[in-house]
C-alpha cells in the first residue's frame, strides 16, 4: 500500500509537469467548451444600455471574464449548474446578477441485484442479495435546481459575490433543498459552502449522483480565508461547523454534542486555469462519554487529501485523488452511508475509536471535440476496523464507470453511462452490482 501511495503521487506530479508545458501552447478542448458556454450568455441592462458600441462590447468582455471565473471556481463540481443564461447589469450600482437553473432527468436500470437507493454507492449493495429486488428500473429529476449569483464592487470592501444554490433532492428526491449559500468578500468566504477539505474539480465526470466512492465534496457552514500569490499559489484555512456520524450500538459509550469547529487547510499550485495539484487536511474533535465511569473523552480525527486535475494534451484531462484519515467517514464517499466517524470497540463496549480509512480515485477524459467526450473512472475505499468486528461489517468498496457526454448545444447535453460496483465485508463475502444510466440536462 505504501508503494501505491508513492506511485500515485508521482503520477499526479508527472501530469502536472506535462500539463504545464502543453497549456502554454494550446487551449484544451475542455476549456474551449467553457468558452462556448460563456459566450452563450445574454446581457440585460436594468438602467439603460450604453449607446456606444465599444462600451457595450467592453461590458460583454467584462461579463465573459466574470463567467469564466464562475466556471473556474476552486470548488466547482462537474455536476454543478452552468453559468446563468441571463445576466442583469446595473452600471450605476456596479452590480451584475445572474438567475439560472437546470432541468436534469436521469433514467437508470439495475440488474444482478438492484441498489436500494437512486444513488449508486457500493456501500449500499445488499449482502446477501434480496430476491425481491434483483432488477429495477427508475427515473429521477435529481439534480434539477435553481441558483442566484450577485457580483459587485464597492470602494470600501472591493469585489464581492453572493451565491445561493438549490436543487430538488429533498424529501423523496422532489422537494427543494438548499445546497449552497455563501458570500465572498475579497479572499474571505462566509456561509454554507464546499469544505476546504475537498477538491470537487478533481473528481472525474460521473452521471450518477453518488459519483466516485472516494468523493469528498461535502458542504458546511464555514469561514474561510484563501489568498492567492503570484497567480499560482493558493493557501486556504477555515473553521467549519462539525457534523459527526457515530455508531450508537453501545449502551455505555454515547456520543456527546460537538463543541469545537473542524479546522481545515489547503495549499494548491495552479499552473493554468482549471489545472492544479492540491494538498488539503482537516482536524476534528470527536467527543463521547463513558456512561459506566461518568467520564468524558475526546478522540482526535484527522484527514489528508492529495488531488490533481490536468490537461496533458488538448484532448485529454486527467483526475487523481488520494485520501486517508481517521474519523472522517461522515465527510464523504462510501463511508457517509454508515456511522464511521467513531465506532464501538468490539473488545470493549465502553470505548469508541476512530477507524482508519483509505481511498483513491483516478479518471481519464478524452474530448473528440470540445462538445463531445468520453471518460473512464475507477475508485476504491477501505475501512480498517479493529480485530473482533462483525464479519458482516463493511471492509471495502470499489466503483468503476465508463460514459459519453455530448453537448448538442452549449446548454443542452445528453449522456450515457455504465456503472460497476462491488462491496466486500470483513468476512470476505462480497457482491457485485451493475447499472446503466442515461441523462438529459438543459441549463438556463
Amino acid at each position: 500500500m505504501k508503494n501505491f501511495k508513492i506511485m500515485l503521487f508521482v503520477w499526479a506530479i508527472g501530469f502536472m509537469i506535462a500539463g504545464t508545458l502543453v497549456s502554454k501552447a494550446e487551449t484544451a478542448h475542455a476549456d474551449s467548451l467553457i468558452s462556448l458556454k460563456a459566450a452563450s450568455s445574454r446581457l440585460v441592462y436594468v438602467d439603460g444600455r450604453p449607446e456606444l458600441l465599444e462600451l457595450r462590447q467592453a461590458d460583454k468582455d467584462s461579463i465573459i471574464r466574470v463567467i469564466n471565473t464562475f466556471y473556474y471556481d476552486q470548488f466547482r463540481h462537474f455536476q454543478d449548474p452552468d453559468a446563468p443564461y441571463f445576466l442583469f447589469m446595473s452600471k450605476e450600482a456596479g452590480l451584475s446578477m445572474g438567475i439560472g437553473g437546470s432541468v436534469r432527468m436521469r433514467a437508470y436500470y439495475d440488474w444482478d441485484g438492484a441498489m436500494p437507493t437512486s444513488s449508486f454507492a457500493p456501500y449500499t449493495i445488499p449482502i446477501p442479495a434480496n430476491p425481491l429486488s434483483m432488477r429495477h428500473f427508475a427515473t429521477t429529476p435529481s439534480g434539477t435546481g435553481l441558483f442566484f449569483r450577485v457580483i459587485g464592487y464597492h470602494k470600501r470592501i472591493g469585489n464581492y459575490q453572493l451565491y445561493i444554490e438549490t436543487d430538488f433532492t429533498g424529501y423523496q428526491g422532489r422537494d427543494l433543498k438548499l445546497k449552497k449559500a455563501y458570500a465572498m468578500v475579497r479572499d474571505f468566504t462566509v456561509g454554507y459552502a464546499s469544505s476546504t477539505f475537498s477538491d470537487p474539480a478533481a473528481q472525474p465526470p460521473v452521471i450518477d449522483a453518488a459519483g466516485n466512492n472516494n468523493k469528498f465534496s461535502h458542504t458546511s457552514v464555514l469561514v474561510r480565508y484563501m489568498p492567492c500569490f503570484k497567480n499560482r499559489w493558493h493557501l486556504g484555512v477555515s473553521l467549519e461547523t462539525p457534523g459527526t456520524s457515530v455508531d450508537q450500538s453501545s449502551n455505555v459509550a454515547k456520543p456527546r454534542s460537538e463543541w469545537l469547529p473542524d479546522g481545515a487547510a489547503l495549499i494548491q499550485y495552479e499552473w493554468a486555469k482549471g489545472q492544479h495539484v492540491r494538498l488539503s487536511g482537516i482536524v476534528r474533535s470527536l467527543p463521547y462519554r463513558d456512561m459506566a465511569t461518568a467520564s468524558d473523552h475526546n478522540v482526535a480525527g484527522w484527514g489528508v487529501h492529495l488531488s490533481s486535475v490536468a490537461h496533458p494534451t488538448r484532448e485529454i484531462t486527467t483526475y487523481a485523488n488520494l485520501t486517508t484519515g481517521q474519523g472522517i467517514g461522515g465527510l464523504g464517499g462510501d463511508m457517509q452511508y454508515g456511522h464511521y466517524d467513531l465506532l464501538v470497540d468490539p473488545m470493549d463496549g465502553k470505548v469508541l475509536y476512530a477507524p482508519l480509512t483509505l481511498g483513491w480515485s483516478v479518471g481519464l477524459q478524452y474530448n473528440f471535440r470540445p462538445e463531445l467526450f468520453v471518460s473512464v473512472a475507477a475508485s476504491q475505499t477501505h475501512l480498517h476496523t479493529r480485530e473482533g468486528s462483525a464479519g458482516s461489517e463493511y471492509k471495502n468498496g470499489t466503483f468503476a464507470c465508463a460514459n459519453v457526454f455530448w453537448n448538442i448545444m452549449p446548454r443542452l447535453s445528453v449522456a450515457a453511462e455504465l456503472d460497476y460496483g462491488r462491496r466486500v465485508n470483513i468476512s470476505t463475502e462480497g457482491r457485485n452490482a451493475w447499472r446503466a444510466n442515461v441523462m438529459c440536462a438543459f441549463t438556463f
